[in-house]
């Protein structure tokens, strides 16, 4: 059965893969993009199909007034896909305040309003998915990332939240973290000013193998897209998704880690409880 999907950041990457996709299987979609010029091909080709939307995630109340407009145009949108984002690049002590403030209210806030706006009308009409696009980086760490990984990790943490407080409206929740990906991300990365005392720090390391191309990237984009496509549209969705051996990998060990971590304080856990006399 054909669905109407909403997508921000749908110009370019996972987003503009996704919206192709999406289209060539019937959907409709609702493709959110800061520059549409992008999207002016397959506007022209599939007009009734497609409805391309101005929106910049740092506006809080233009997200609002977008999300209200596209239910109202299109009655029911089965799936809000939340994608829009970018990376930034640097060590902590690099990063400007600017940089730090602009990453989270583009990645987490932004999302953050993205989704609170679409709860009400996906309460109304009785259900819907929400899928939101975040990384590998949601649940591990590369240096150089910090802020980027704050962000990922801040948005995870609020669907968990969030995926319990709607289940009962009918409303589910998917967090795809893909590994790295062949997308045009690394053209998009901002990076800070670097500081001669990161150089041979693993900061260092990460930043001369993003610029030599030597930072491995394994994932396929069409397969990536097709994955959580698949997955929005099953009957009993999965809240997380790692996509790609990459991902897969590094998520596990980083879980395995925590969790031998923790056995290994349980000892002190057991006498931090209470003890009634």
């Amino acid at each position: 059965m054909h669905k109407t999907w909403l997508i921000t950041g749908a110009s370019s990457g996972l987003g503009l893969e996704m919206t192709q996709q999406l289209l060539v299987k019937g959907h409709k979609v609702v493709a959110t993009t800061r520059r549409s010029e992008a999207l002016t091909p397959l506007k022209r080709d599939l007009r009734e199909r497609l409805d391309i939307v101005q929106l910049d995630l740092v506006e809080p109340a233009g997200i609002a007034s977008a999300i209200e407009s596209a239910f109202q145009r299109h009655d029911r949108i089965d799936v809000i896909v939340s994608n829009a984002g970018y990376g930034l690049f640097g060590a902590a002590e690099e990063l400007t305040n600017a940089q730090i403030d602009r990453q989270i209210a583009t990645n987490l806030a932004g999302s953050i309003h993205l989704i609170r706006a679409a709860l009400p009308f996906l309460r109304r009409q009785g259900g819907g998915r929400i899928v939101q696009v975040s990384s590998e980086g949601g649940q591990i760490a590369y240096p150089g990332f910090s802020l980027y990984h704050a962000t990922k990790w801040g948005i995870e943490g609020f669907l968990e939240a969030v995926a319990q407080e709607v289940a009962p409206f009918g409303i589910d929740v998917i967090i795809a973290e893909p590994g790295p990906t062949g997308t045009n991300f690394g053209a998009n990365l901002v990076r800070a000013t670097p500081m001669d005392a990161y150089d041979e720090t693993p900061a260092g390391v990460v930043r001369r193998a993003i610029a030599d191309g030597s930072f491995e990237i394994k994932g396929d984009a069409a397969r990536t897209v097709a994955a959580i496509i698949s997955a929005a549209e099953s009957e009993t969705p999965p809240l997380r998704l790692a996509l790609g051996s990459t991902a897969y990998s590094s998520i596990s060990q980083a879980l395995s880690a925590r969790l031998s971590a923790l056995e290994a304080q349980r000892g002190v856990a057991n006498s931090a409880d209470r003890q009634d006399l």
